[in-house]
Parts: C-alpha cells; structure tokens; sequence
C-alpha cells in the first residue's frame, strides 16, 4: 500500500503577531513547511505530499508552489478534522495516510519510518511523547491494560486528566478508507467548536481497530511552533545537532553553540571553524580548511587547505585549493578564484575570474574581470566596470603587476608582464611587457601660502 502524506498547514498563527504565514517563518535558513515537505518526499519518495491551507495561502503558493506537492484550501478553519476532510479527494482507499503539520517542522523521517514499519496495515498509529510540561497538548487516554482509547484536548480536559503527561502530538497513520468513513461523522461539540481529528480514535477504539503508539528519539521532534519564543528553542535545539553531527564528522568547532547552519553543509576532515560562523545555502568545505571567527559562507565551494580569515562573506564562489580571504573580505557571486590566490583586507571581487597565485591583498575593487597567473594587484586599484547602464570586462594577462590607486576603466586589457605604474588612470589597452602610466606633471608652488584662521591673522 501507498503511503500518502497530507500536511495540514492552514493555521493563522495569531500568536506569532505577523504579516506572514506562520508556516512561512524560517528555521535554519528554510521556511516551516518546507521542512516537512523535504521530509514527506524523503519518506515517500515519488508521491506528492497533500498540503491543506487557509489562511494567507497565495503566500504559501507564490513561494512554496514549485514544490513537489498537491495544494487542497481549507476555506473556512474549522478544526483539524474538517482541514483532513478537504484532502480526501487527492486519497485512495488502499492508501496508508500520513498526517504532518506545517508547523511541526523536525520529525525525522526515522520516526516517520519507524511509524510506519510498526502499524499494522489496517490499524491506526500514532506518535506520542511524555513531556514534564504537557500544557497546550492533548493528553493521551489510556485503559486499565494500557491501550490507547482516546485523546482529550486540554480545553476540554478535566483536572485529573490535564496531570497526564503523555501527550497527543497529531501525527497520525491511518487507513484512506477509514478516514473517508470517520471524517464526516466527526461533530464540533467541544470548548472550541471544532471538529478534532482527534476523535477517530475513539471510533477506531470502537470498531477494535488496533492503536499502535510510536515514540520518538527526542521530544523536540514533535514539538510545535506557535510563537516566535518556541522558534527560536527549535532553532537551538537543531543548531546543536547540526554541530555535532559535523563533529563527529571530523570537523573542529571552537564553540558548538556559535556556529549556525541554515541549508545543506558538507565538511572535509580536519576543518577548524572559529565562532560566529553562519554556513547559508550549499556550502561544500574541503579537507584542511581553516574558517575565521565572524565569517559568513553563503552557496560556496571551497577547496582543500583554504584559510578564510576573520569577518569575511563569500557569496557564491568557487574558491581552489591553499587560497588565503580576508580579513574583512567580501567575495560575491560569479567569483572564481584558482589556487593560491590572496584575497586581503578590504577587498571586494564580484563576478570575476582569477587565476592561479594572483595576489589582490588591500583595499581594491576588481568586478566582471579575467585576470591571469601570478598577477599583483596593488593596493586601492578599482576597476570602473559600470558606465551607468552597462558592465564591461577588464583583462589583465599573467604575471602583470598593477600599481596601487590604479583605476582600470572597462572595457580595457592588460597585456601580460605589463607593469601599470601607481596612481593611474587606464582607458586604454594597456601593451604586454611595457609600463604604462598616466600622471599629471608634479608641481611645486614656491609662493603658496597656506590660509590662516582670522585669529592668527
């Protein structure tokens, strides 16, 4: 039997006091759903995950809607079981339905997994865990033989049963067939006039459908978001894993609970990252690499031995082996930099290819250029690659040297072994081999006076 994922992702969110879907809030770099979309996919590869949503849901669309999904509204939220009702027409009888939440985002799919392996086929299952405090969750009902007979929402919960510390976090397995026969008997009359998905236990339980309840390995799995202080616990709790899962991959963090991963990391051995790193988007680190405190990677690729130093962003590089950034660099998007390259302080490099054992080490600019082997870029060369409407190139062959407070005015090359003398300006193809050079005459006024405050006058 298929296994099929419906994701009930229509709530307001009113306690997180924002414009935007609650499902939409970032953990990790990655909105709430999409969390639990990656996660429907990776337990049921091929088939789409049924999303159910509501409230603000062109939001959800517009930028979740290149998703491998299926998109059912809830027009009108009346209660989870009335949201599952809405996705019955995207599920088959034989299918095994996998309830999730939107904002439910670190169930693992072991758990899921492990769910599924342990109910029977025809039976319900169901995750459950034990919280010291279980305030806010449905408590789990349970018969003198310890079965499962029902779940009690808090609202509707009696003292005695609000002390129960096994709590109902919603994530259900059940028969298509089944729930097309119990969702439209469900009734609404509770504390909050809503139809819960949770009583088809009580009509499994009657109709001795078997109960199976599965724990996961950590309670934080299926805790849920309903403010921005239960968001930033989850992001704690799935920052530390993150650390330590590349820990025990080899990786050296000077301080585990100062490093942040928002999107998919993959370390060499031996890596040293210091404090206050973020790693954003694809970030591959080669074997060696040495990542400085206050350094943000953001889709980049690093090769082996590179040394990022201290308050530098790459954004969008391709960095080769044994290449020295930073400090207090910024390397931006369309950036490839061959091996050995200096990248130093103060150094901006956008959309630019560099070659092999250049060195650009203070205070430049060098945009949209091709620069070759064994270059020297001195300090406070710009290259002017935008006339207001256009960006050009800038060539500068091997082995040049360009001296410092250069300004290269694109379109405009660099011949190689070319030497630019300091402080000029180049609008003009530059031959290999020779010095170019542009100064105005230095002058010296012998009878300049400098101007003097009208009290020393």
């Amino acid at each position: 039997m298929t296994i099929q994922v419906v994701i009930l992702a229509a709530g307001q969110g009113k306690r997180m006091h924002s414009s935007l879907p609650k499902v939409m809030h970032a953990l990790a770099g990655k909105p709430l759903l999409k969390h639990v979309i990656d996660t429907a996919l990776a337990v049921a590869p091929g088939k789409k995950p049924v999303i159910v949503y509501g409230h603000q849901g062109q939001i959800l669309r517009d930028q979740l809607g290149e998703q491998d999904a299926s998109w059912v509204e809830q027009k009108e939220q009346l209660g989870t079981g009335h949201a599952l009702l809405q996705a019955m027409p995207a599920v088959k009888d034989q299918d095994r339905v996998l309830v999730l939440y939107g904002d439910v985002p670190l169930i693992s799919v072991n758990t899921l997994n492990k769910l599924i392996a342990a109910t029977p086929a025809q039976g319900l299952g169901m995750i459950t865990a034990r919280l010291p405090d279980p305030a806010g969750y449905g408590r789990i009902l349970r018969d003198a033989h310890n079965q499962i007979v029902g779940i009690v929402e808090e609202k509707d919960a009696t003292e005695t049963e609000r002390a129960i510390t096994e709590i109902n976090p919603g994530i259900y397995l059940l028969q298509g067939s089944h729930l097309k026969k119990w969702l439209p008997r469900l009734g609404n009359t509770n504390a909050q006039g809503e139809y819960y998905l949770t009583d088809v236990i009580t009509l499994a339980v009657n109709e001795s459908i078997p109960v199976q309840a599965v724990q996961p390995a950590k309670t934080e799995e299926i805790l849920g978001v309903n403010d921005r202080i239960q968001l930033a616990r989850l992001e704690r709790f799935y920052q530390r894993e993150a650390a330590e899962n590349l820990m025990r991959q080899g990786v050296t963090l000077l301080d585990p609970e100062r490093v942040d991963i928002r999107g998919e990391v993959r370390i060499g051995r031996d890596v040293v990252i210091d404090v206050n790193v973020i790693l954003e988007g694809r970030v591959v680190i080669g074997d060696r690499c040495l990542i400085g405190a206050h350094t943000i990677l953001r889709d980049t690729t690093l090769g082996e031995n590179v040394e990022i130093r201290p308050h530098s962003l790459i954004d969008g590089a391709q960095i080769a082996d044994e290449c020295v950034i930073g400090p207090f660099a910024r390397v931006r998007p369309g950036t490839q930099l061959g091996g050995k390259v200096h990248i130093g302080n103060f150094v901006e490099v956008k959309k630019s290819r560099i070659a092999e054992g250049t060195k650009i080490n203070h205070l430049s600019y060098i945009g949209d250029s091709k620069i070759g082997r064994q270059v020297n870029i001195g300090a406070g060369t710009i290259t002017c690659n935008y006339d207001g409407v256009n960006k050009h190139r800038t060539i500068i062959g091997d082995n040049a040297f360009i001296g410092s407070c250069t300004q290269l005015v694109a379109p405009v090359t660099v011949g190689a072994r070319a030497t630019i003398g300091a402080g000029s300006t180049i609008i003009h193809d530059a031959p290999p081999d020779k010095l170019t050079l542009s100064r105005a005459p230095q002058q010296t006024i012998d009878h300049w006076q400098r101007p003097l405050p009208e009290s020393q006058k």
